[in-house]
């Protein structure tokens, strides 16, 4: 596959993301937490509390698609293994972390609030999970990459 065309492919990816996040975070949450509002009224003091929490997450998530976007548009200028990409994906590791820290932190501050159920805070850990294993994975792909940058360097050195 030509790197043009894989570049295509990956801003695809990102821009369907971008978008299904946006729905997620200016439609889906802002409803659901006025349903839930409405349903149970006796949780009011928990709505903005919820609401500022999840719809803060979107800032990290829209970074780490950015980051992508300018890896896609170096996979499009053919150089897919520069230290630039390995650059781009340390900082997408080191958010995916922090959005993580940030997820498990603010929940167990509202568990601890009483603004939060047990419940709730076990099945978040699945997405500190999932974000701990984006934070992995990029990590080792920022260093994969790197190393790959240098033997190119080397190699078009040697020509």
């Amino acid at each position: 596959m030509e790197q043009k065309t894989l570049s295509r492919y990956i801003k695809t990816a990102l821009v369907f993301l971008a978008a299904v996040g946006a729905v997620v975070y200016a439609v889906i949450i802002p409803t659901l937490a006025v349903t839930m509002r409405t349903a149970y009224p006796e949780f009011e003091n928990r709505f903005w509390p919820w609401l500022i929490f999840l719809l803060l997450t979107a800032l990290p998530c829209y970074a780490i698609l950015v980051f992508g976007w300018l890896i896609a548009r170096n996979v499009g200028k053919n150089r897919s293994f520069s230290p630039q990409n390995a650059l781009y994906l340390k900082w997408i590791a080191g958010v995916a972390a922090f959005l993580s820290l940030y997820f498990f932190a603010g929940n167990a501050a509202l568990l601890l609030c009483n603004m939060s159920h047990p419940g709730i805070a076990l099945a978040s850990i699945l997405f500190v999970l999932t974000g701990a294993a984006v934070s992995i994975a990029a990590a080792v792909l920022a260093r994969m990459v790197t190393k790959a940058a240098a033997l190119q360097e080397e190699s078009d050195l040697t020509v």
